[in-house]
């Protein structure tokens, strides 16, 4: 009866929901974790928090994206890139989606449970984020900026987890996160810009018309300028700031792009290009606090 059961639940239309085939805001969500998890430890964090906090992003993306569907299946079905999403499409029902998102915070809630109180107190602020991002994109029309909040706040957790307190390093961290998500956010939701205008949502890619070009050239340089200020407050040497520098150059190239002209697959790709980046930049802190 068991494997019955098992063979009977739908895993492919779960995978598709979690986004298990594509792992991009997985890793966006995870770098900056792990910048201020090796910062704050210096170079080595413990094994177990590394792992718990890898663990929780995975699980963490999977609700939001989860969340996401279920708060806006209807306007999923109205868009090009999105109408076959289970839930848009009915292969799942909201019941089980809501099982799904019940299960994952669960797990979530359990990794949480081996931190520090501290890390504890601090996990509700990200489910808070989880949940409201979708809703924001109906009335803010910088919705990315919550989406920066949600990926940054793995920042805040990590630091408290391995120092027991909120540093300003972290905040710093949070606050390029803020700016890198609006970067490369705006970037991603070129591709629905048309699609999002007739089903009423909201985003940068909207907001700055024309200008988006230079929105994200702006956005991107806040990012880096906040990094840099991590990196002299905590005194990191000098292959950090190379591995800045070269985030410039991409970030520039990526800009240059966006003014010609971008199509929907362009736009994508210069979007996944960001993990890349979010991994130069934590080869950049380990280096630095290395040669410290």
């Amino acid at each position: 009866m068991l494997s019955w059961r098992l063979r009977d639940i739908p895993w492919s239309d779960i995978a598709d929901l979690i986004r298990l085939r594509n792992q991009t805001g997985s890793l966006l969500l995870l770098f900056p974790t792990l910048w201020a998890l090796i910062l704050a430890a210096e170079g080595t964090p413990p094994l177990s928090l590394g792992l718990i906090f890898i663990a929780g992003t995975f699980v963490m993306r999977s609700a939001g994206v989860t969340i996401n569907d279920l708060w806006d299946r209807e306007i999923d079905r109205r868009v090009e890139r999105t109408r076959n999403r289970p839930l848009a499409a009915r292969r799942l029902s909201v019941q089980t989606g809501l099982v799904i998102f019940g299960l994952l915070i669960v797990t979530a809630a359990a990794l949480v449970l081996m931190l520090n109180p501290l890390t504890i107190a601090l996990a509700p602020v990200a489910l808070f984020l989880v949940v409201v991002y979708p809703l924001a994109k109906r009335v803010l029309s910088m919705p990315q900026v919550v989406l920066g909040m949600a990926f940054g706040w793995g920042a805040i957790m990590a630091w408290s987890a391995v120092r027991n307190e909120i540093g300003w390093p972290a905040v710093g961290i949070l606050i390029a996160t803020i700016c890198w998500a609006i970067g490369y956010d705006t970037t991603y939701a070129l591709q629905d810009k048309d699609d999002d205008v007739r089903a009423g949502v909201r985003s940068t890619a909207i907001l700055f018309g024309s200008w988006v070009w230079l929105a994200v050239l702006l956005f991107l340089i806040a990012m880096v300028l906040s990094l840099a200020l991590v990196g002299i407050a905590t005194g990191l040497a000098f292959p950090f700031y190379f591995t800045l520098a070269g985030a410039v150059i991409w970030f520039g190239y990526q800009v240059w792009q966006i003014k010609r002209g971008v199509s929907r697959a362009q736009a994508f790709a210069l979007f996944k290009q960001h993990v890349w980046i979010g991994a130069l930049i934590l080869l950049g802190i380990w280096t630095g606090l290395l040669l410290k």
